[in-house]
């Protein structure tokens, strides 16, 4: 489209004859302004106006809710000119000239801004409408309209009383429908509007057309800064708009009888993506009846038997704009008196299904390119395919709500241990565990549970990390969640639940609700793939998944992951079987005891590590080394403490004792990672012997397993080397006694802000670098992100950063880290392969910053990576142009 190039101006004129602006002036015309204008350029029928530009919303903002004298100047000359082309007069009781006066930010905002209709109608213009019009009623049904919409956008006056008063008359008459009023009862109903208005605001009816122009433009202005406005553009991350528009147009009447009516229709469906003619309409009703729910309205396809020349002109409109914008288009059109008129057009809302579907088919239909149909979706909506969703029609008790820390659409029963969770779900239940915070020793609850709900916690919490890699809803952090493990009893909001009461979980909005909440199945659909080939076709950047167990290993495979970049040994020391002999480790007065300790569990990990490589058969798979401290596997309550004291002939006071004395003030600083495989070098060699006997064994079943061994939380060189040094020859020694040859691959971590500045140095020792950003942003930042939630969403709110440091990168910052770490290490060996493995790994705007870096890949939760092969698409497409 041709930018058209106009100097300052403020009003826009658009009509049949033409426009002054184009689609491409919509930051200047906002979205409908734009749109209006490039529909009068390709001829279709639109009734003529003006577009008041986005700049003055802020001038107005600024002059503390006074239209400025320019502005005011230019408003009456665009009036003029309407009077001209039009033949009517604005509030002429002969000819009236009646104009709306819409919103239209340059991203559409449905209903959000306000609108008046019918405006200019005073008492002389209402006569010369029904004149005019030969039709009493529908000038009343106009002005009592206007009044109504007047008394509450300009004047807030609430809607209610004008409700009432139409209720009461129609339930005189007996009838159920506005349209069934008859002209005398509408003069009652005008006049007691009018009463209404004076009563509410202390002053009569204004009868001055030009000052409900002015008035009605200021409050549209004015509703820019509305709550409804703001929590839209909060909620959809709408940022770095000046205002909004205004569009000031001809009225048209679709309530001038049974040969009028209005309605909204889609050029495909907005639910499915199928391309048929899909909306619904009204005879005898004005655009608000529709949208509104006033009345029941009619779907569109029977208006090809009631009006079919006006249905074959709208279908001939779908075809034109569609074509013409090659996307799929919501209309708003009116019929007066058999003849149509469109009144605006943006690019439809839709589901995430269906705008996969449209996307994918209007290339098959050769109206966009491959390209463009990966760039037209957003990543995120992706997501929203591949989990359950909730009935939009179902009703939600919502009751508290948190941080959409993974998304899903699930309800269950209330329990609080990970054991009764386990319990309940083997007999058939579905739960929901609901906890302070979760750890490692609750996996296996969360494994079995639908949905986790945490009263703390942020978005990369163990909580909300773990139940993205499996896939599970969760909703973190939860304000006004407070758990007393003691009575089982949960309090959310004013109610207190106990354990087997049923709640339901939005892991995308981040509600909690009472009761169980109808659910819909999302199907992706064979576009989905079809969508992600095309994608793939397009990045340069690999995508891998964090996946622990072969079933998490299945579920990356099945999304296209390209091998494992995070596989966290920890969770494998959970269970009945393997917790007792880790204990024993622990609990060990010597290395001697707790090698012996450590050949109980080497079975278990060789098996674990054989499982995956299995499935990831070709593909490589990043096993990180133990890494968090030791006291999280030791039990706390004094129950437990009983029981491990007794399985492991130990007294209770020696359990005790070692837990308090592995306690640390800061355990995430502490004595875990690289430090404790320093401290106790024989848990890594485990470890690391199990790797390669399970790789040596599919080896010689004729499988290509590709183990990356990491070490975890490296600071120094020393750090690396030493324990580098050691596994390689334990690894080395298994291949050899195997009588097999294959590489020994061995890298680290990169989430100490001292690894990414002494790069250099670590990137000349090691195989492959790949940054933990989740350590890595605490880290550099000094907060803890399983507290941030305290003070996190008052940050966000007072702009004191941008996003979740813990969702988005922070590139300033944490960004900075990794870059200096990718340019340094490279420095010393140029084809270094370098990954991350951070939530950051599924985050589109990370991935951008990551392609720009020029790493090899990502890494994140199974059920992300669709979004991540997307994400890399779209962003190779970026650096393209």
């Amino acid at each position: 489209m041709t930018k058209v190039k106009v100097k300052s101006k403020l009003a826009w004129h658009f009509g049949p004859g033409g426009a002054e602006g184009s689609a491409a002036n919509r930051e200047r015309l906002g979205g409908k302004g734009a749109n209006l204008a490039e529909m009068c350029r390709i001829g279709l029928p639109v009734p003529p106006g003006f577009t008041i530009e986005t700049s003055v919303c802020g001038r107005y903002d600024r002059a503390k809710g006074r239209l400025p004298k320019d502005v005011r100047e230019a408003v009456r000359r665009a009036i003029r000119r309407l009077e001209d082309e039009t033949g009517k007069g604005f509030g002429d009781a002969e000819r009236p000239l009646l104009v709306s006066v819409r919103s239209g930010a340059a991203v559409s905002m449905p209903g959000m801004m306000d609108t008046v209709l019918n405006l200019g109608l005073n008492e002389a213009a209402m006569e010369g409408l029904a004149t005019l019009s030969g039709n009493r009623r529908f000038a009343l049904d106009a002005r009592r309209r206007f009044i109504q919409m007047f008394a509450n956008v300009v004047e807030g006056v609430s809607l209610a009383p004008f409700e009432n008063i139409l209720d009461r008359a129609k339930a005189r008459l007996r009838v159920f429908d506005d349209v069934d009023l008859d002209a005398d009862t509408l003069e009652g109903v005008v006049k007691e509007y009018l009463e209404v208005y004076e009563r509410e605001t202390g002053r009569t009816f204004p009868e001055d057309p030009t000052e409900h122009l002015e008035r009605s433009i200021g409050a549209v202005f004015a509703s820019w800064h509305g709550n409804r406005a703001i929590e839209y553009r909060k909620i959809h991350g709408i940022t770095g708009l000046v205002g909004t528009a205004v569009n000031v147009q001809a009225m048209v009447y679709g309530n001038l009888g049974d040969t009028s009516g209005t309605g909204v229709c889609f050029t495909r469906d907005p639910s499915t993506g199928e391309d048929v003619f899909y909306g619904e309409y009204l005879m005898n009703a004005q655009g608000e009846d529709v949208v509104a729910g006033i009345r029941t309205p009619k779907e569109l396809s029977t208006l090809a038997e009631a009006n079919p020349k006006v249905y074959r002109q709208l279908e001939k409109v779908r075809r034109t704009l569609e074509r013409h914008y090659k996307d799929m288009q919501d209309i708003e059109f009116t019929i007066e008196e058999g003849v149509l008129y469109v009144l605006q057009t943006r690019v439809g809302k839709r589901t995430a299904k269906a705008a996969v579907k449209t996307a994918v088919d209007m290339v098959r239909q050769r109206i966009i390119r491959r390209e463009e149909a990966v760039a037209r979706i957003e990543p995120d909506e992706l997501d929203r395919l591949l989990h359950p969703q909730f009935d939009p029609k179902a009703n939600r008790d919502v009751v508290a709500r948190g941080l959409p820390a993974s998304p899903g659409a699930v309800s269950g029963k209330i329990v609080f241990t990970a054991d009764e969770a386990k319990e309940r779900a083997a007999a058939g239940e579905k739960v929901i565990l609901v906890r302070n915070e979760t750890s490692p020793e609750d996996v296996g609850g969360m494994h079995a549970a639908e949905g986790v709900l945490t009263a703390t916690g942020g978005m990369t919490s163990h909580a909300a990390v773990v139940a993205r890699g499996m896939g599970k809803c969760c909703v973190a952090g939860a304000s006004g969640v407070r758990i007393d493990y003691r009575t089982a009893s949960v309090r959310l909001g004013p109610h207190t639940l106990y354990t087997g009461d049923t709640i339901s979980l939005d892991g995308t909005s981040g509600e909690v609700m009472l009761g169980e909440v109808r659910t819909m199945p999302s199907k992706p659909g064979p576009e989905f793939e079809t969508l992600l080939r095309w994608a793939d076709g397009l990045r340069r950047l690999g995508v891998r998944a964090n996946a622990d167990t072969p079933e998490d290993a299945k579920t990356a495979l099945a999304f296209g992951a390209q091998g494992i970049g995070l596989c966290r040994t920890e969770h494998m020391f959970f269970g009945d079987e393997r917790i007792t002999p880790m204990r024993e480790v622990i609990l060990a007065d010597n290395e001697a005891m707790r090698r012996k300790a450590l050949k109980k569990l080497l079975p278990f990990q060789r098996k674990d590590f054989r499982g995956i490589l299995k499935v990831m058969d070709g593909l490589p798979v990043t096993i990180r080394l133990l890494d968090p401290p030791l006291h999280e596997f030791l039990p706390h309550e004094p129950a437990a403490v009983a029981a491990v004291a007794k399985d492991l002939g130990k007294s209770e006071a020696e359990v005790r004792d070692r837990a308090e004395r592995l306690h640390e003030m800061n355990p995430m600083l502490g004595h875990r990672g690289c430090r404790l495989g320093i401290s106790y070098p024989e848990i890594y060699e485990m470890q690391v012997k199990a790797i390669y006997e399970a790789a040596a064994s599919l080896r010689k079943s004729g499988l290509r397993p590709r183990p990356e061994v990491m070490i975890p939380l490296v600071g120094t060189l020393a750090e690396y080397t030493s324990l580098r040094d050691r596994l390689v020859a334990v690894a080395k020694e298994v291949l050899k006694k195997k009588g097999l040859r294959m590489g020994v691959v061995f890298g680290t971590m990169i989430e100490v802000p001292r690894a990414a500045l002494t790069a250099d140095k670590i990137g000349a020792e090691a195989d492959f670098f790949s940054f933990g950003t989740n350590d890595l942003t605490q880290m550099t930042y000094g907060f803890s992100r399983d507290d941030i939630g305290s003070f996190l969403p008052h940050y966000l709110d007072e702009g004191i950063v941008a996003d979740d440091p813990f969702q988005v990168m922070d590139q300033e910052g944490v960004g900075q880290l990794v870059r200096m770490g990718v340019e340094r290490g490279r420095t010393v060996k140029p084809k270094l392969k370098i990954g991350i493995c951070g939530e950051h790994g599924g985050d589109p705007k990370s991935i951008a910053f990551c392609h720009g870096l020029g790493l090899d890949y990502v890494s994140c939760s199974p059920f992300r990576v669709p979004v991540a092969r997307l994400a890399a698409a779209r962003v190779a497409l970026d650096y393209r142009t």
